[in-house]
């Protein structure tokens, strides 16, 4: 199944990053400044895109710490049935972390031209280069 994923190395152990992944504040900073979010499994968050005219919505599935941060994602008042999922994981390295941000089950959204929404996402995912954005906080600011 198609993803649309990402992958950096940040010169930071895991801890230091999660600390960007680890409160509401901190999520803001560099995924969306609009983020609402109850950063607990089950905790359900809300944000405008990027582009301001999408509300995205969900719920956390997953949270492990210095692990991975997992969302369902679901594009609200449009054609999607299903949501999709937004992951975050981080993987020690002998440099640091490798962070990816992977959005997959996109062919599951219940959407007939779902292989454009994979397209449209792929374009996105270069436009708001999201991980440079967490380096760079993680290098020059504390949480």
């Amino acid at each position: 199944m198609p993803a649309v994923v990402r992958s950096l190395e940040i010169k930071a152990p895991p801890s230091a990053v999660w600390r960007w992944l680890a409160t509401p504040e901190a999520l803001r900073r560099w995924i969306n400044p609009n983020l609402e979010i109850d950063l607990q499994v089950g905790g359900e968050y809300r944000l405008h895109d990027q582009e301001g005219d999408v509300w995205v919505s969900g719920r956390v599935l997953e949270l492990v710490p210095e692990g991975s941060l997992i969302l369902s994602w679901l594009e609200e008042g449009g054609d999607w049935v299903y949501p999709a999922r937004l992951l975050f994981t981080l993987a020690p390295t002998a440099a640091g972390t490798l962070v990816t941000l992977a959005h997959d089950g996109l062919a599951g959204i219940g959407k007939p031209g779902w292989p454009d929404t994979v397209q449209a996402y792929e374009r996105g995912a270069d436009r708001h280069r999201l991980l440079e954005r967490l380096a760079e906080l993680v290098a020059t600011v504390s949480v």
